[in-house]
């Protein structure tokens, strides 16, 4: 009984994603599932934001907040239509990590750590940029979608496992099924999302009129950060593509996306060493 209940529903949910339409990223084209409206979307991200706030030291420091607010709002500007329920805020979080987070509804959170380390506007609308991708793909709304369409056809392996199989046998079956499926589906899916609000996130901020090649020298910087931490052995067993390949990834991005800040800002500038540019303050 308890199995034919796991299999309807697994096959509900199967016929519910049937009458939902895939969502359209901004910027790429990629087809995403996403359950759930956006407003749902925005309604989670500022219950988080409330939450966020209440657990962590809010900054007080002017140049601090000026900074961010500077840099957050030209890349909001750029953003235009494709987040057309922001409420756009940000905010600075007195803490040395290194770590910053969009939420749906325009809510922007940077920790003074990750603020130190981008020595430039430049470096930290890369940072910003990246964030604001990952609310507009609507990454956490197709992540939600992933965890429950892995869960129905955990619910279909448990269903035919219960009826088939001794109950040792069934529950190797299911821990071999929820191994696979993060190894296979979750981690692959989480860097490419990754991949992706790197792209889309370099187009917003040089649209805003920041030179894309700040990024390579940021994520130079964050590699070596990471590596002095320890990073997971094998890539595949991370939520995140490895330094080396995000380094590779952005470098070809770079020449891709420089027109748009060429465009935005009347400059005409020549692909150089994107480190050493990265390195120096560029005004604004």
């Amino acid at each position: 009984m308890i199995a034919l209940k796991k299999l309807f529903a697994a096959l509900s949910l199967g016929a519910t994603l049937l009458l939902f339409g895939c969502y359209t990223v901004p910027e790429t084209g990629r087809q995403a599932l996403v359950l759930g409206s956006p407003e749902q979307e925005v309604q989670l991200g500022a219950q988080a934001f409330q939450e966020i706030r209440t657990q962590e030291t809010v900054s007080n420091d002017p140049a601090a907040l000026a900074r961010v607010n500077r840099v957050g709002q030209r890349i909001a500007a750029a953003v235009g239509n494709d987040l057309p329920t922001a409420s756009w805020e940000f905010v600075v979080f007195d803490s040395p990590e290194l770590n910053a987070f969009a939420l749906p509804g325009g809510k922007v959170g940077v920790y003074t750590g990750l603020l130190n380390l981008a020595s430039s506007d430049d470096e930290l609308a890369m940072v910003i940029g990246h964030e604001i991708a990952h609310v507009t793909a609507r990454h956490g709304g197709e992540r939600m979608t992933r965890a429950q369409i892995l869960q129905g056809g955990g619910a279909l392996l448990g269903a035919a496992a219960d009826a088939k199989l001794s109950q040792s046998a069934a529950n190797l079956a299911k821990v071999a099924y929820g191994a696979g499926a993060n190894v296979v589906g979750i981690l692959p899916h989480s860097r490419l999302q990754e991949t992706e609000a790197d792209e889309i996130g370099l187009r917003y901020a040089a649209r805003a009129g920041y030179d894309p090649r700040a990024a390579v020298s940021f994520w130079l910087k964050m590699n070596q950060q990471n590596a002095s931490k320890g990073a997971p052995a094998f890539s595949f067993l991370s939520t995140h593509p490895s330094g080396e390949d995000r380094i590779a990834q952005l470098n070809e991005l770079v020449p891709q996306v420089l027109p748009l800040y060429e465009a935005a800002t009347g400059r005409s500038g020549v692909i150089g060493q994107p480190n050493e540019i990265g390195r120096r303050e560029i005004g604004r």
